[in-house]
C-alpha cells in the first residue's frame, strides 16, 4: 500500500505544485527590473547561467524568460516532486548535486548548453551555507563558456518558511 501511495503522491504533488504557483502568480503584481540584461542575450541567441539562491525558487517559473531552459535539480526524493513541477511549466531537469550524482549532471548540463539550452543552478548548494556561492556554477561556467546572470524574485509581503523557502 505505501507504494502505492508513494506513486500517487509523485504525481498528485507537481500536479498541485503546478496549480498553486499558477494561482499564486495570479494573485500578484510584477514589477521586473533590469529585464534589458537578460533579454539581450536571448534577442541575439545567445544563451546563459541563470542563477538564483536556494528557497526563491517558488516563483522562478515566472520569473525567467527565456526559450528553453535545464535546471540542476538533486536526485533526493524532493528533488523528485520539483523536477516533475517544473516539467510541467516546460523546463528540464538535469538530476545531481555536489552530494549525489554531480558529475553525471554536470556533463548532462553542458550537453544541454551546447544544444542551445538556458541553464539554471542555485549556487549556494544543497548544504549551504546559504547565499555563499559554491564552485560548482564556476565550474559550469568555465566548462560552457556562458556567463552567469544571477536572478532574484522578491515579495513585499510573505512568509518565510523554515526551509528558508519565501511563499
Amino acid at each position: 500500500m505505501s507504494k502505492l501511495r508513494d506513486r500517487m503522491m509523485s504525481r498528485l504533488i507537481p500536479w498541485l505544485g503546478y496549480w498553486v504557483i499558477r494561482g499564486l502568480r495570479a494573485t500578484m503584481r510584477i514589477e521586473v527590473v533590469n529585464a534589458g540584461a537578460p533579454g539581450a542575450f536571448w534577442k541575439d541567441g545567445k544563451n546563459l547561467i541563470v542563477a538564483f539562491w536556494h528557497g526563491r525558487q517558488l516563483m522562478m517559473p515566472f520569473a525567467y524568460g527565456g526559450k528553453r531552459i535545464s535546471i540542476l535539480i538533486s536526485r533526493h526524493r524532493d528533488g523528485e516532486l520539483i523536477a516533475r513541477t517544473v516539467g510541467r511549466f516546460g523546463f528540464h531537469a538535469a538530476r545531481g548535486s555536489t552530494t549525489r550524482g554531480g558529475a553525471s549532471a554536470l556533463k548532462q548540463l553542458v550537453r544541454s548548453a551546447r544544444a542551445g539550452d538556458d541553464l539554471a543552478v542555485t549556487p549556494d548548494g544543497p548544504r549551504g551555507p546559504g547565499h555563499v556561492v559554491q564552485l560548482g556554477v564556476l565550474e559550469l561556467a568555465k566548462l560552457t563558456g556562458l556567463p552567469i546572470l544571477p536572478l532574484a524574485f522578491g515579495a513585499s509581503k510573505k512568509k518565510i518558511f523554515r526551509a528558508g523557502t519565501v511563499f
